[in-house]
């Protein structure tokens, strides 16, 4: 290390002691982003430095990468890491240019800086982290709430429909067997198959609010995953889409309801379809992990917006136009994966498209 004088020593002394105060006044900021932030605080550091002019400044934090400067093809440099509650997250670096510059020309109270600074950072991005995970905890159980009381509202107007609707069934079959006029005829059927669908609707809402009767059975995922991608086949086939599924484990069996997995399926393959790009492929993957089993359906379509990600599990909520979708397939699919006591969750697919995860238990609790 390298000696100098009671005088250097106590202008890097105030030098890091700037760089220390600095440090925490970048961290207390509000409304700056993780890069911003270590931007600043590599920047505070390069300066505390003897050799601030040669320093270079590294600073890595998951797929983030800042540097203060150029970095030169060989350097020599010192390093501490950073971690979020014991798990190692990333590293900070001082480079010096080599052979310009070598280890002894960093000082023991700039290793010592670095350590200090490096548990500052650790502090910041698990105090960050914690935060994220609140906030997306709250905003899961405010989801829930709605999605519960909507549940409660949307079981009781299935209900409530699905006698007076059985009866316009029944009374308009009777009448278009009875009726020997053409015209009649054509205005019972538009009856009949108007109300075929409104019985559709409200199946539907009864799947959401999990009031549909279930058969849970211990049976292999595999065959009624590769049943249901072959009944999708046509649609592949007219959408020019290629989907290709992936078995970690092809002995999987869980206790599930065989319609409604099917169901799940078709509901989000179909989403996939009609999202994907002409000549474009969906992946499903299948695999298990530790008490649960996992289905991935991967598209290459644009993408679901933030701002939207929270609502796309709501009754009626659609992006599609008017005429091609009641809004209801998506929270069918949630209230089957409720049911079943699974998780579904919606992230981003790299490089493009969303990928659909479902998380069910493999035996009932």
């Amino acid at each position: 290390m390298s000696s100098i004088s009671t005088e250097e020593k106590l202008n890097e002394r105030i030098k890091e002691l700037v760089c220390l105060y600095e440090t925490t006044h970048i961290i207390n900021q509000k409304n700056t982003t993780v890069e911003d932030t270590l931007t600043k605080i590599g920047e505070s550091l390069k300066k505390a430095l003897k050799h601030s002019d040669e320093a270079i400044i590294e600073i890595t934090f998951n797929e983030l990468e800042i540097f203060t400067d150029t970095l030169p093809k060989k350097t020599i440099h010192i390093e501490s890491k950073t971690y979020i509650e014991n798990n190692e997250v990333g590293i900070i670096r001082i480079h010096y240019p080599s052979p310009k510059l070598s280890i002894t020309n960093f000082l023991e109270e700039e290793n010592k800086l670095l350590e200090k600074i490096s548990s500052e950072i650790s502090l910041f991005l698990e105090r960050k982290e914690r935060k994220e995970k609140e906030e997306k905890l709250k905003q899961s159980a405010e989801r829930n709430d709605r999605l519960s009381i909507l549940g409660e509202i949307t079981a009781g107007i299935a209900h409530e429909l699905n006698t007076p609707l059985g009866n316009i069934l029944g009374f308009a079959e009777l009448i278009k067997r009875e009726n020997k006029v053409k015209i009649i005829d054509k205005d019972i059927t538009k009856i009949i198959n108007a109300a075929i669908y409104s019985r559709e609707i409200v199946k539907k809402l009864m799947f959401f609010s999990c009031e549909m009767p279930q058969n849970k059975e211990i049976l292999l995922i595999k065959p009624i995953i590769k049943q249901a991608v072959t009944l999708l086949g046509p649609n592949f086939k007219r959408a020019n889409i290629t989907c290709n599924v992936t078995f970690k484990d092809s002995t999987i069996k869980a206790q599930i309801d065989e319609i409604q997995l099917t169901q799940v399926l078709f509901n989000i393959i179909m989403n996939a379809i009609y999202v994907a790009p002409f000549e474009s492929k969906i992946d499903v993957l299948v695999y298990s992990k530790k008490e649960n089993f996992i289905i991935e359906v991967k598209d290459e379509g644009s993408g679901i917006d933030e701002a939207i990600k929270s609502k796309i599990f709501e009754p009626f909520f659609t992006t599609k136009p008017i005429g091609e979708g009641s809004g209801l397939g998506l929270s069918v699919v949630h209230g089957i994966i409720k049911s079943h006591k699974g998780e579904i969750k919606v992230i981003n697919n790299k490089p493009r498209g969303t990928n659909f995860q479902i998380i069910l238990p493999l035996k009932e609790k």
